[in-house]
């Protein structure tokens, strides 16, 4: 066992006091990926400051748009009305991520934080650049079938895990953090990191930063929007392939037009080219099968997750073609 000292704080202040100078603490909250971690002896934090008690749970809606504290549990958020309301995407994303416990217990900013789930990250016994750095890649010439087609580098092509994410991107969802030196926003965009020479870095959190909420802007378009998922089995499971989108049609014509992809890239995967072509086109099949040709046309597949391509391709234009029926 690997000994660990836990602290708990009331506070933001002091839960960044907590951690300072300390490259090996954790703020632990939920603790629903941390902790499963710290069994496998991936992740062996010196330090846990217990951040549960800090006031940061609020789900705030208004006319500049939507407002969540980091320590709001998944499960409060996807049955708040005003997000089921305005901003389904956010909802169906939160639903269809892990079990009820699991929402239950987890929380907004965790779900942002949480690890891939390669089996070759969560297991010692192989080579992984993101755990090791510098030791190899197992999954290039192992399983990958789960694997990115998105994102990739020769060091790494693991996938991120969250559904909570991609449709925060879609949306242009700002993360709000407080470090050390202040607080500051990171567009989500932003706040995952491509793997390339470095995967084992993974975000643009500085050391000491909380993450102490998400904010999502108003806009016309969220309020038709959804969250689609394929996945292995019906429940508690990884995406293969899923997609956030969001759509509005004037005059059967698409003045707007968000896509995000998940289970295919190594950070949440926004598609600002498919979107683009989308826009000022008739909301027909024509449209949208070429945005999700479009959406997918950077990728580099490997043998056991070439189908992913086409997958990808079909859950955009089901998404799409489902949205532009109901507006």
């Amino acid at each position: 066992m690997n000994p660990f000292t836990y602290q708990r704080v009331s506070d933001a202040t002091g839960a960044i006091a907590a951690v300072a100078g300390d490259e090996h603490a954790a703020f632990l909250a939920g603790g629903t990926n941390l902790v499963d971690l710290m069994k496998l002896h991936v992740m062996t934090p010196s330090r846990l400051v217990d951040v549960n008690a800090v006031p940061l749970a609020k789900i705030e809606a208004g006319r500049d748009g939507l407002r969540i504290g980091a320590l709001a549990r998944m499960s409060d958020v996807a049955a708040d009305p005003d997000v089921a309301r305005e901003f389904p995407v956010i909802a169906e994303a939160l639903l269809a991520s892990a079990s009820p416990q699991l929402r239950n217990m987890a929380t907004i900013g965790g779900n942002l934080m949480q690890r891939t789930r390669c089996p070759y990250f969560r297991g010692d016994d192989w080579a992984c650049n993101k755990r090791m750095p510098g030791s190899g890649c197992a999954a290039a010439q192992g399983e990958h079938r789960n694997h990115a087609i998105l994102g990739a580098s020769d060091h790494c092509f693991a996938t991120h895990p969250s559904d909570l994410a991609v449709a925060l991107v879609a949306l242009d969802a700002v993360v709000r953090v407080r470090g050390p030196a202040g607080e500051r926003s990171i567009p989500l965009r932003d706040f995952h990191i491509l793997p390339g020479a470095t995967p084992h870095v993974e975000c643009a959190l500085q050391q000491g930063e909380l993450i102490t909420g998400v904010d999502v802007p108003a806009s016309d378009v969220a309020i038709n929007s959804r969250y689609v998922k394929v996945r292995d089995r019906a429940s508690y499971e990884f995406a293969l392939v899923s997609a956030a989108v969001a759509l509005k049609v004037e005059g059967g014509v698409i003045a707007d037009c968000r896509i995000a992809l998940g289970g295919v890239g190594t950070k949440p995967w926004r598609t600002p080219e498919a979107e683009q072509v989308s826009r000022g086109r008739p909301a027909a099949a024509s449209t949208y099968e070429a945005a999700a040709s479009i959406a997918v046309a950077e990728a580099r597949p490997r043998e056991q997750n070439a189908f992913k391509v086409e997958l990808a391709r079909r859950v955009v234009v089901h998404a799409l073609t489902t949205l532009g029926s109901t507006r």
